[in-house]
C-alpha cells in the first residue's frame, strides 16, 4: 500500500507527471500488495462510504457525487463478495482496484471520494478495522474454549490426578483443578484482547498523508459512523503508528504459547504410558505403516502454529524497529503477518476447544497415578506440623525419611505400618492415615485457590458468572 505521493488514475500511469515511464516489471512486482491487502476490501469500502458522507455533510462534494459514490462502492462490495471482481496487480492495492473500478462505474464523480485524505490514513484505517474485527472474533472464540473446560472443570471437580512439577508427580489435584488452570490463563488472554480493543479504537481517517487536511473535515463524524471511540489525535503518529498490529501479535503469541502447553500436555496424556486422555478420532490421525497408532495431530499442529505465530511478532517488530516518523513503505509488510498469525490462532483455538470437549478422560488411571511417587508426602510433613507441633523442617525431615523407608519396601506411604513410622518417629499415630489417601491430600487443600473440590466448585461458580 503506496504513500499518498504515489497517487494513481489509471493502471501504468499511476504515478502521474512525476514520472515518465510506468515502473520496471521488478519495481511492480516488489510494489504490488494487491495479493494480500484485497483481504481489506469490505474495510476499504465501509470507510470510504463513510468518508463521503462525511464530505457531503460537510458541503465539501456534492449530495449527488456522495449518492453515486455510495451506490457505487455497494455495487463493487457486491461484485467482490460474488467472485466477479476482478483485481489486477497493476493498480498494486485494494485501494486503486476499487477507486478504478468505482471510476469505471460512475465517472468523474469518483475522483472526488480522495478528497481530504491519502492512502496513508486510509490504510490505517482499514487495518485498524480488520484488526479489530479480528480481536472481537478472538474474544468471541476464547470465552467459547472458556466455556469447554468450565464444562470439564464441573465434571471433573472430584477426579483425583497426580499434580505435576518438573514433569515429576508433586502433590495429589484434581482434574477439575487443573482444568481451572487453564480457565485462568485463556482468561488473561481474553482480558488481553479486550484492552487491545480499547487501545485501538480510534479512527485514523482524517489525518491524511501525515499533517492532516485544510478542507473542513468532522472527523468525529466519520468515527463515530465506523464505530470507533474518537478519532486519533495526531496525525503524524496516526499513519505511522503499527502498535495495534503488534498488540494483536503479542495477544496472539502469548495465547499460542498456552494453547501449546496444552497441546503437549495432550501428547503426553494420551500416549499409553499415560493413558490420561483419549482424544476422539475427529482429532485425530493413524499410521501409513502401523495400523495400532492413534496420534494426536492436532494437539501437535497447535503446539507448531505457535511458531508460525511467533515468527510474525518478530518480524512485525523488525520491520518497524528502525522507521522514522511519518510512512514508510517497509509498513506494507505488516499485513501478512497478521493475517498469517490471526489464522493461526483461530485454527488453533477451534481445534483445542474440539479437543478439550471430545477427548475421554480415565479417571481410574488418572487416580493409580495421582497416589504414586509418594505424593501425599506433603500431606505426612504437614500432619507432624499440625498434630505433633515439629517444627516444618523437622516434620521435612521425618517425611523424607518415612519415603525412603517405603521407598526400600517397595510400597506406598500409606502401606508402611504404624510400628515403621512410630520407629522413625515416636509422635505419629494410627491417626496419619486419615491424610495419607489422595481423597483426603484432595480435600483437604481448601485454601483459597486451592484443589480441594469445594474450592474448585466455588472457582467455577466464579468463573461462569463473569463468562
Amino acid at each position: 500500500m503506496a504513500d499518498d505521493t504515489t497517487d494513481t488514475k489509471s493502471s501504468n500511469q499511476m504515478w502521474g507527471g512525476r514520472f515518465a515511464s510506468g515502473p520496471d516489471a521488478i519495481m511492480e512486482e516488489i510494489n504490488a500488495s494487491i495479493g494480500f491487502d484485497k483481504k481489506l476490501f469490505a474495510q476499504d469500502i465501509r470507510g470510504s462510504i463513510a468518508h463521503a458522507t462525511m464530505l457531503a455533510h460537510q458541503g465539501i462534494i456534492s449530495a449527488e457525487d456522495k449518492d453515486k459514490i455510495v451506490h457505487g462502492l455497494n455495487t463493487i462490495l457486491s461484485e467482490i463478495e460474488s467472485g466477479n471482481f476482478e483485481f489486477s496487480r497493476q493498480l498494486e492495492d485494494i485501494h486503486m482496484n476499487v477507486e478504478a473500478r468505482l471510476a469505471t462505474l460512475i465517472g468523474p464523480a469518483a475522483g472526488r471520494l480522495h478528497t481530504a485524505r491519502s492512502r496513508n490514513d486510509q490504510v490505517a484505517l482499514d487495518f485498524r478495522l480488520w484488526v479489530k474485527e479480528e480481536l472481537q472474533k478472538t474474544e468471541r472464540m476464547l470465552t467459547g474454549l472458556i466455556a469447554a473446560f468450565l464444562d470439564r472443570a464441573e465434571e471433573h471437580a472430584e477426579s483425583v490426578m497426580p499434580g505435576f512439577t518438573h514433569l515429576q508427580t508433586a502433590q495429589p489435584v484434581t482434574f477439575g483443578h487443573h482444568c481451572m488452570a487453564y480457565v485462568e490463563m485463556f482468561g488473561r488472554d481474553r482480558s488481553r484482547v479486550r484492552h487491545a480493543i480499547e487501545h485501538l479504537d480510534e479512527s485514523p481517517i482524517g489525518a491524511a498523508a501525515l499533517a492532516g487536511t485544510g478542507y473542513p473535515i468532522d472527523r468525529h463524524m466519520t468515527a463515530k459512523a465506523l464505530g470507533f471511540r474518537e478519532p486519533t489525535r495526531n496525525s503524524i503518529d496516526t499513519v505511522s503508528d503499527r502498535d495495534f498490529a503488534i498488540e494483536f501479535l503479542s495477544i496472539a503469541a502469548i495465547a499460542g504459547m498456552h494453547l501449546s502447553r496444552l497441546a503437549e500436555e495432550i501428547v503426553i496424556w494420551s500416549t499409553p504410558q499415560f493413558g490420561f486422555v483419549r482424544l476422539s478420532d475427529a482429532f485425530s490421525t493413524g499410521s501409513s505403516i502401523m495400523p495400532q497408532k492413534k496420534n494426536p495431530d492436532a494437539a501437535e499442529l497447535v503446539r507448531a502454529k505457535t511458531g508460525r505465530i511467533n515468527g510474525s511478532l518478530v518480524a512485525l517488530l523488525t520491520i518497524m524497529k528502525g522507521l522514522p516518523l511519518a510512512y514508510s513503505k517497509d509498513m506494507q509488510e505488516d499485513k501478512e503477518q497478521v493475517f498469517d498469525a490471526a489464522e493461526s490462532l483461530e485454527l488453533a483455538i477451534a481445534a483445542m476447544t474440539g479437543m478439550v470437549r471430545d477427548m475421554t478422560v480415565n479417571t481410574a488411571r488418572m487416580k493409580a497415578a495421582a497416589g504414586s511417587g509418594y505424593s501425599t508426602a506433603t500431606d505426612l510433613a504437614d500432619w507432624l506440623v499440625r498434630e505433633a507441633g515439629l517444627p516444618f523442617r523437622d516434620a521435612h525431615h521425618v517425611t523424607g525419611r518415612a519415603v525412603a523407608l517405603a521407598e526400600s519396601k517397595g510400597c506406598d506411604l500409606a502401606e508402611l505400618p504404624l510400628s515403621d513410622l512410630q520407629a522413625i518417629h515416636a509422635a505419629i499415630t494410627d491417626k496419619v492415615y486419615d491424610v495419607l489417601t489422595v481423597e483426603a491430600s484432595v480435600a483437604s487443600r481448601k485454601s483459597f485457590g486451592g484443589t480441594a473440590p469445594s474450592e474448585v466448585r466455588k472457582q467455577i461458580a466464579f468463573w461462569r458468572a463473569r463468562n
